[in-house]
């Protein structure tokens, strides 16, 4: 069984948890943000300082054996980036990170964040610019022997990933450097995927647009003129219970029809693709109300239409995102460079780094996704309305 460096201390969840409401909160200031991203930041070099090491102090093992407890046995050419960074005593400024390297981070963040995987990022690797195309107008139809019919120029679009940039500030310290190349390059990937999943999460979420130099999120529309609003509710759902499960059906129905159409008109592939994003709280509540036992005992957790539930803490309580996967622009581009900061730290024995990456996000248009309220009310019997009503 792999081994993660993922039992993290009650201070750096809680330091996390800490930094995301403060992002979620539009008041916020810039100084309470840049505290709350501080404090998380502290909590989580002392997090995996305290676990790398514990591991070091009791695992004298060979290559196979760290294979086997998650530690990544480096290519040649990531064995002689972080020799050299060990050797220099720690990273030159401007240096990238190995694509190796990164191409990891982001392989876990698919794999460890299931809403950063139902959003689907693509990785563009060092590429920052890309042609889109829209598949209803890339096709065009005549006669054998004629010219090319219609325009199809209009179908393909030259878009860049670089107009943002999501940083991490990794603080290093300097005993890290001399348990070795293995250990460095695990710590530093270890501090890419908690920043950039918190990071991610906001953005591809509640992200504010180009104006604040953030994504635009998934429980944003944007108007004609570019201005960035908060979704308003699309209305109300109650997973009620009924005898045959005709209200969940229903609403659920309802929101999946509202999702079939684009902001055009167009109709939209569905099936299969629906993924609705609570708050953890609620999806207790949802789970609840779509829970059942089987004939064998066995309990059973589903939403008809195949509809998908993921937890964030970045949507609201007593709220409840739809979206259509596949129909949100998230890319990564031009890999990670390492910056030495250039001011001093007031810390000791350690060295601030800034990695920064170009990010970018925004959905295909305001029926991406569909914000709904939640009034998931429990009667003291907890059986179908008939039975509720019930004298």
């Amino acid at each position: 069984m792999t081994m993660k460096l993922n039992n993290h201390t009650k201070a750096y969840e809680t330091a996390k948890a800490n930094y995301a409401n403060v992002l979620k909160n539009e008041e916020s200031t810039a100084e309470q943000i840049e505290t709350a991203w501080t404090e998380m930041q502290d909590a989580l070099v002392n997090s995996l300082t305290t676990q790398i090491t514990n591991e070091v102090l009791s695992n004298n093992i060979d290559n196979a054996v760290l294979a086997s407890r998650g530690v990544n046995v480096l290519t040649s050419e990531e064995k002689k980036f972080f020799n050299q960074v060990v050797a220099s005593g720690g990273f030159s400024d401007e240096d990238i990170l190995p694509k190796t390297t990164v191409n990891r981070v982001f392989e876990e963040l698919q794999n460890e964040y299931p809403l950063l995987a139902a959003i689907g990022i693509q990785n563009l690797g060092a590429v920052t610019r890309y042609i889109e195309s829209d598949p209803t107008k890339a096709y065009a139809w005549g006669n054998l022997f004629d010219g090319i019919a219609g325009q199809i120029s209009t179908a393909f679009s030259d878009r860049e990933v670089g107009q943002l940039k999501l940083t991490a500030y990794a603080v290093i310290p300097n005993d890290m450097l001399e348990l070795g190349p293995e250990w460095v390059e695990r710590y530093v990937r270890e501090l890419l995927k908690e920043s950039y999943s918190t990071g991610l999460e906001y953005g591809f979420v509640n992200g504010r647009g180009a104006t604040q130099k953030e994504p635009v999120g998934l429980m944003k529309d944007v108007a004609e003129n570019g201005a960035v609003t908060t979704k308003t509710s699309n209305g109300t759902l109650t997973f009620a219970p009924s005898q045959f499960g005709e209200v969940v059906a229903g609403e659920l129905h309802d929101v999946v029809a509202a999702l079939s159409v684009d902001a055009k008109g167009k109709k939209v592939k569905v099936a299969g693709k629906v993924v609705m994003v609570v708050n953890p709280t609620d999806a207790i509540a949802v789970q609840f109300r779509n829970t059942i036992q089987t004939t064998n005992g066995q309990w059973v957790t589903a939403l008809p239409y195949n509809v998908q539930v993921v937890e964030s803490d970045q949507i609201p309580t007593k709220q409840a995102l739809f979206f259509v996967k596949g129909r949100y622009n998230a890319r990564l581009a031009g890999g990670v460079t390492v910056k030495k900061f250039d001011q001093t730290l007031a810390i000791e024995d350690a060295t601030l780094y800034t990695l920064k990456q170009f990010a970018n996000g925004e959905p295909k248009d305001n029926k991406t996704a569909l914000l709904y309220d939640l009034d998931i009310k429990f009667g003291s019997g907890g059986g179908t309305e008939e039975e509720e009503e019930t004298p």
